[in-house]
């Protein structure tokens, strides 16, 4: 195990015994149903006004000691967590499973452009890495092994054709772990099965906003759903079943 953590419900839950934490991550130990063969949770944590950073994207730590742990319990729970450059760029994650006990995931960069230096950390070492790019080039990128993946349209990457990807590696229970941009692009995209959203007792008044997904005219048009609330005090967590449902009520094969 790369962590350790006592918390005898967590052990039950690891065992299959159910048990406190059952609630809210049993949803996530099913087997995937999606085409892709792929079982897809995003994660933010964002201020009460809908923040996750500030304007010059600093966001230590806007959730408190439960949303990190509940963090790294995700990790140690999916075959591959993901990570956008500019998660890289701000924060220089290890996205390991330090808090808790469980393997640390392979870690995921996405990079269209390939603009990544090498000096960070996750490409000198730690678990497995792949840096995802549209751009042809070397096959590793420090101790990461470049997968290359088509652009989407938009000009970014092909969401739908790297889950298709990690799937073929044998990685098929995701973590979408930030940022806003990059959860946004799964929501968008009609990719995500579930959600979970930690709410933090904060009020920044500015910032980086948590979703960035194509303008609505009308209240009706927004995205509505139901959601379990768990408190992991001082902050609390909404999951949110999305069923890859996109941001306008359709699935992306309707």
């Amino acid at each position: 195990m790369d962590g350790a953590e006592d918390d005898p419900d967590w052990q039950a839950l690891r065992e299959g015994r159910g048990g406190r934490l059952a609630a809210l991550f049993a949803p996530l130990l099913v087997p995937p149903d999606a085409a892709d063969g792929c079982l897809v949770i995003g994660r933010l944590a964002q201020t009460l006004d809908g923040r996750i950073a500030t304007l010059s994207g600093n966001s230590k730590w806007i959730g408190g000691p439960g949303d990190l742990r509940h963090t790294h319990r995700l990790r140690a729970l999916c075959d591959a967590v993901i990570v956008g450059a500019g998660t890289i760029r701000a924060d220089d994650p290890q996205l390991t499973t330090r808090l808790c006990s469980g393997a640390s995931p392979v870690r995921v960069v996405l990079d269209a452009g390939r603009r990544l230096g090498l000096d960070y950390g996750i490409f000198r070492g730690g678990p497995p890495t792949l840096l995802v790019t549209a751009e042809p080039g070397p096959a590793t990128h420090g101790t990461a092994e470049a997968l290359l993946v088509p652009r989407a349209p938009s000009g970014g990457l092909d969401l739908a054709a790297l889950l298709r990807a990690l799937a073929a590696r044998g990685l098929t229970r995701i973590f979408v772990e930030g940022g806003g941009q990059t959860v946004s692009g799964f929501l968008a995209a009609g990719l995500l099965d579930r959600l979970h959203v930690t709410v933090a007792p904060m009020i920044l008044g500015s910032g980086r906003p948590a979703f960035d997904l194509p303008e609505v005219g009308r209240i009706e048009q927004g995205m509505r759903f139901t959601w379990t609330c768990h408190d992991i005090a001082p902050d609390v967590l909404f999951d949110i079943a999305l069923d890859r449902r996109t941001p306008h009520g359709r699935t992306p094969h309707e």
